[in-house]
């Protein structure tokens, strides 16, 4: 049985509040409970460059957070946001996400990056992996560090696909460890099965043939990619997210953090707002940023 730890401390209110949303995936009424929670900008102590380009794409760029005065050298946290592969961005107007993941990593030890990649439909399968190459090409170019990746729903997948796939890695990529929430690992099981309803993101980015499935899911090469992993998940996520990080977690035999009370966009908005959310995190990335 895959051992799963449990993880959080949430005020009465706001776990009935999140309580209200369900099972389903709400950002805008999930960002309504946890911005007011969350640092504005100018951040104290830290320094931000906007926008980097990374590539030639209007979507190849990327965030450096550093702390201001400080050039003491420190491992690096890249941070792949989600959006069900069509959507989504690394930050959206004066919102404060996902800033608020940035400043958890400076906070506990880390330069940090925050990147955006090609969407589906117009750039499907392998697009996103060969930007989160170019990105860390990039990054080991004019900032090299140990890397931790970080990511979130499609952005933990697009991670887990990288790392899963050789000809789709860079051999030196920098990567020490990778943090996985909420992502789809085996595209064959569940509602991810192209075969079924409900697909249509996925289809968007992996194709309509099924044929090609078995081939392009994450699993079984996650487990002999060589990159420690940490796997988790919110208690209230859509089923299948759970069932995805279980059997990730099996296959690894690897523990999966259930992050308690938490939603499918709670688990990320409260990053630098709940410290006992991310402990398990911050705990592994100290094991594996040297």
């Amino acid at each position: 049985m895959i051992p799963i730890d449990r993880y959080t401390y949430i005020s009465a209110p706001l776990a009935a509040a999140l309580r209200t949303l369900g099972d389903g995936i709400e950002p805008a009424a999930t960002a309504e409970l946890y911005a007011p929670l969350q640092a504005r900008e100018p951040y104290a102590g830290v320094t931000v460059q906007r926008d980097l380009a990374y590539g030639d794409d209007p979507r190849h760029r990327l965030d450096l957070f550093l702390p201001a005065n400080d050039d003491r050298p420190r491992p690096l946290l890249l941070f792949v946001h989600g959006g069900g592969f069509v959507r989504g961005d690394k930050r959206s107007g004066d919102s404060p996400f996902y800033d608020n993941v940035a400043l958890w990593a400076l906070r506990h030890g880390c330069h940090a990056a925050n990147m955006t990649y090609r969407l589906a439909p117009t750039h499907p399968w392998p697009a996103a992996q060969r930007d989160l190459a170019a990105a860390l090409t990039w990054l080991q170019a004019h900032h090299p560090a140990p890397v931790i990746l970080m990511g979130h729903s499609a952005g933990a997948v697009h991670i887990a696909q990288y790392l899963a796939h050789p000809a789709l890695r860079r051999a030196d990529d920098g990567v020490r460890a990778a943090v996985l929430l909420s992502g789809i690992y085996d595209l064959c099981t569940g509602v991810y099965d192209v075969q079924t309803a409900n697909t249509a993101a996925v289809r968007a980015y992996f194709g309509d043939d099924p044929a090609q499935y078995p081939a392009r899911s994450a699993l079984p090469g996650l487990t002999t990619c060589g990159v420690p992993l940490c796997i988790a998940y919110a208690a209230h996520d859509p089923a299948d997210f759970q069932q995805q990080a279980l059997l990730l977690a099996e296959a690894c035999a690897l523990p999966a953090y259930r992050l308690m009370e938490h939603t499918h966009m709670s688990e990320i908005y409260a990053v630098n707002a709940d410290e006992a959310l991310t402990a398990p995190f911050s705990r592994f990335i100290g094991v594996h940023s040297a």
